[in-house]
């Protein structure tokens, strides 16, 4: 059986597929370490202060001189900042127009968009006004709900900020987008905004700046303006309550999937992240593109060192300078808060196999696929552009997931190889395991096991039925995320700035 993969006759290490003990043979070189499954085997040696290649890429470089054989990991592996020559698309692929277009059952709204899921949205203003969200929200039991079958629930979007922040300046703006966002997405028929009254991000702002008109399925109010909690709950839960039969009155007709617009995410990454599930997405992305759909990557921190790739695929240099833009700023905001672009992979990435944010990102990018980058926005900003874009955020997931979703992703795939529990509302999150083990260990977590790359199924095989799987989910199967009732708290809007 095959011990290793290499990624590219240019790398000079191996990834392990299983633990190698010491004087196991890989490609006529003996190892001289044991090397976990998942971590890296020099196959030849590297001088102190020379570059370690995976993907043909830089992912780090020799902290003292490695051994040939010998196992490639955080003790001897030194990040550094990485100076890149950009190029502006250089790497363009033409989508190939699909032969046969398909089509998913979804809820299309009076604005055109499609919904692939029906809810009403309980938002808040600000953490203030949380607790009484939740208590409407949680007034319609399964029970209730039953009468409104073409609901899928009443779902409150709650955070921990909207006051103690300035009033102006790039958290504000983000706030207000995510607000503005969730209430706009697709999947949402209705909305109730609940503020507390005198706080900084007033509802009334938002919805002067945003056009909004009060009517039977957007209502907004706060706590002090209605004269306490128990009365806001009591009024919150009449408007919803006179919304439901009117969302309810929505029905999943035939729609193109073209108007799907998949967050592409991953979280707990490992080593075989950029080896199977994340490659694999790619692949049904740029499905979804030929289709005249939008697949929507994020998590900046974690195209750092890849975003050469990225800036190759670009379709004019004004899409390419702006993704440059955002490293930049990446740059600048961790250098000002004493901190450092590889702080991120996590602990558990470098338990499984992944050394540095160089070697995160460039497997972490494979999940835009092959297609023209042909749009890069700022966070929760709304996505126009059709195809491969990218959205800035940070490499947290739950706030990255917000941004995504709050720019108009009716749709979430999310690869990961440690273990994940995170699901989403108002879109529904799709989970692919990047290996066998964690899948079988978490089967009722995981929709798709990538693991089985490993074992002879082609990059084509599992990319198509990560595809087709999209259009089911978006046609109403749950995903396992769902029917776990995941998405409740997992509404995380980035917190930009000082809190005051």
């Amino acid at each position: 059986m095959t011990n290793t993969v290499r990624l590219d006759p240019a790398d000079n290490v191996v990834t392990a597929i299983r633990p190698l003990e010491i004087g196991t043979e890989i490609e006529g070189i003996k190892a001289t370490q044991m090397i976990p499954r998942g971590h890296k085997m020099a196959m030849s040696a590297v001088k102190e202060g020379e570059p370690v290649l995976k993907y043909a890429q830089i992912i780090g470089y020799a902290r003292e001189d490695i051994a040939q054989g010998t196992h490639v990991h955080t003790h001897n592996l030194d990040f550094r900042n990485v100076e890149m020559q950009y190029e502006f698309g250089t790497d363009l692929r033409p989508i190939a127009p699909a032969t046969k277009l398909d089509t998913f059952m979804g809820f299309r709204r009076e604005n055109g968009k499609v919904g692939t899921r029906n809810y009403i949205a309980v938002i808040t203003s600000v953490n203030c006004s949380a607790t009484a969200a939740r208590m409407i929200s949680s007034h319609f039991t399964p029970e209730i709900m039953a009468n409104y079958p073409n609901v899928d629930g009443v779902a409150a979007f709650v955070h921990g900020t909207g006051c103690g922040m300035a009033g102006s300046g790039d958290g504000f703006d983000a706030l207000q987008r995510v607000m503005w966002g969730y209430a706009r997405n697709p999947n949402v028929a209705g909305v109730l905004m609940v503020g507390l009254g005198c706080e900084m991000n007033q509802i009334d702002w938002l919805l002067e700046a945003m056009g909004i008109e009060q009517g039977p399925l957007f209502h907004a109010m706060n706590i002090q303006d209605v004269a306490g909690l128990a009365r806001t709950v009591e009024i919150g839960i009449d408007k919803i309550s006179k919304m439901l039969p009117l969302a309810n009155e929505f029905t999943r007709t035939k729609c193109p999937a073209s108007e799907l617009m998949v967050a592409l995410q991953c979280g707990g990454s490992d080593a075989w992240s950029g080896i199977t599930a994340n490659p694999a997405v790619g692949y049904a992305c740029d499905l979804l593109a030929a289709q005249g759909g939008t697949g929507v990557l994020a998590e900046t921190p974690e195209i750092y060192g890849a975003e050469h790739l990225l800036t190759r695929r670009a379709v004019d240099n004004k899409v390419g300078e702006k993704l440059i833009g955002l490293i930049r700023w990446w740059e600048d905001y961790t250098l000002r808060n004493k901190g450092s672009m590889d702080n991120n992979p996590s602990p558990g990435n470098k338990k499984g196999g992944l050394t540095t944010i160089l070697e995160k990102s460039l497997g972490a990018a494979a999940k835009g696929g092959t297609t023209p980058l042909t749009g890069v926005y700022k966070y929760a900003e709304p996505v126009t552009a059709k195809g491969f874009t990218f959205m800035d955020s940070p490499g947290y997931d739950p706030a990255s997931v917000t941004g995504q979703i709050a720019s108009g992703c009716n749709l979430v795939v999310f690869t990961t190889g440690r273990g994940s529990a995170f699901g989403s509302k108002p879109s529904p999150t799709i989970k692919v395991a990047t290996n066998t083990e964690m899948y079988n260990r978490m089967i009722g977590d995981m929709d798709v096991n990538a693991g089985t790359m490993l074992e002879g199924v082609t990059i084509e095989e599992k990319g198509r039925e990560i595809y087709e799987l999209f259009l089911r989910v978006a046609s109403g199967e749950e995903s396992k995320s769902e029917a776990q009732g995941l998405g409740d708290y997992e509404f995380v809007p980035w917190q930009i700035g000082a809190v005051m």
